[in-house]
């Protein structure tokens, strides 16, 4: 990264014009300390330079792979200059790949268990069975007191 200019240049909207990131995520992703803190203005505007925007870049990208917070800011302190560089990204996504194989996994019951509710009802019978499953699932559960297993709970994928 260190071939481009660190001259804080860009002000927010232009960096997030340039880079693909919202203004809402750049001042998100400086909170939580992916981003640098901007360089600011007298007036208080915040300023970016190429670098920073590369930056962003690559953060967009790593989040377009799902890649936690942590993960990014795992891969984004490494320059791939070093074996041990090239160790640990190799380390960071192969354990992210492995999260994404059992969220699929997960996603797999989840769809299972979607087409057996499907399956329970053709929205033309006089009442519905897709709800009346969920009332005594919802039952039993409330019953047995068991917590949902993975699949059953509501995720965000």
């Amino acid at each position: 990264m260190s071939n481009y200019p660190q001259t804080p240049q860009f002000r927010i909207g232009e960096a997030a014009q340039k880079s693909g990131v919202s203004s809402a995520n750049i001042r998100h992703y400086e909170r939580e300390g992916l981003l640098p803190a901007a360089i600011r203005a007298d007036n208080g505007y915040r300023f970016y330079s190429e670098q920073d925007i590369h930056l962003l870049r690559l953060i967009r990208l790593t989040r377009s792979l799902d890649m936690s917070a942590d993960e990014i800011r795992q891969i984004i302190r490494l320059d791939g200059s070093t074996p041990q560089d090239c160790q640990q990204a190799t380390d960071t996504i192969t354990q992210h790949l492995s999260h994404v194989r059992a969220r699929m996994a997960e996603l797999g019951q989840l769809e299972s268990r979607l087409q057996a509710l499907l399956h329970a009802c053709n929205g033309k019978q006089p009442t519905c069975q897709i709800i009346e499953t969920l009332h005594q699932q919802a039952q039993t559960l409330d019953e047995t007191h068991e917590p949902l297993s993975a699949s059953a709970r509501p995720r965000h994928v």
